[in-house]
């Protein structure tokens, strides 16, 4: 009779793992797990913090459309896009003509409008991080530039040097298109007179490296904030960004 080998599990032969290898076994089987599930989770948080920004980044936009608003209430036309000296030179966008109504009236009050944004009399305000408002946060751009930029054009809602009245708007507030995200390349300092013309605005496509993905916030004239997409036709893009395109703008158009 062969003698059974007490090492084989039911007489049959090979060596039973010991514990050590069992627990280096049932480790590795878990950490498999594990690997799994945080595989399939990043994505979706990935995706959950994308639009997280973008929400965040409208509602800046929306916030900055209200203060256009209550700017206007109170002065009976839009700001200009910048104000200018005697010589006509630019000296503030209309971003710091609207602290006030954006709960930032002290840093209003510290800067000296007859004085050049970037003049050394500004300076405690030009060098700062921009206002949080001002941020996307998604756009890497340097902590005191904005991606938050006002269309300016010959037909545009805020125009160089001089006040907007809402009667201009012919195509009405809600097909108007105020202040646009741009792409961070095209981000400025928050406080400089510069601007998006329509050539930057058209420039805006899939290829774009953009913010968000598949596209940017825009805010009306009217207050809303809509995520426009990137293929948006540029004849539709001209229609928006004039008082007079003779387009009748709703979210069914995106």
């Amino acid at each position: 009779m062969t003698p059974i080998n007490d090492e084989s599990p039911s007489g049959v032969g090979g060596a039973l793992p010991d514990k050590k290898s069992q627990y280096w076994i049932e480790g590795m089987v878990i950490l498999a797990g594990v690997t799994v599930v945080v595989a399939l989770l990043v994505p979706l948080d990935r995706r959950a913090g994308t639009a997280a920004y973008r929400n965040s980044c409208s509602v800046n936009l929306k916030n900055i459309a209200l203060a256009l608003e209550q700017y206007h209430n109170k002065h009976h036309a839009y700001p200009p896009a910048y104000t200018v000296d005697a010589d006509g030179k630019p000296l503030h966008s209309w971003r710091t003509l609207i602290l006030p109504y954006l709960e930032q009236r002290a840093l209003y009050d510290s800067i000296d409008f007859s004085k050049g944004w970037d003049d050394p009399a500004n300076a405690a305000a030009y060098l700062a991080p921009a206002p949080e408002i001002y941020r996307c946060p998604s756009s890497g751009s340097p902590e005191n530039h904005t991606t938050y930029l006002a269309v300016v054009t010959p037909t545009s809602c805020l125009r160089p040097a001089a006040p907007r009245p809402k009667a201009d708007i012919t195509d009405g507030l809600q097909s108007t298109v105020d202040v646009i995200e741009v792409a961070p390349k095209d981000s400025v300092h928050w406080m400089a007179p510069v601007d998006a013309n329509e050539a930057m605005v058209l420039s805006l496509g899939p290829d774009s490296k953009l913010s968000h993905p598949g596209g940017v916030n825009v805010a009306f004239c009217d207050g809303r904030v809509i995520f426009v997409p990137a293929t948006l036709p540029k004849e539709k893009w001209r229609a928006l960004i004039s008082i007079a395109g003779n387009d009748d703008a709703s979210e069914k158009d995106f």
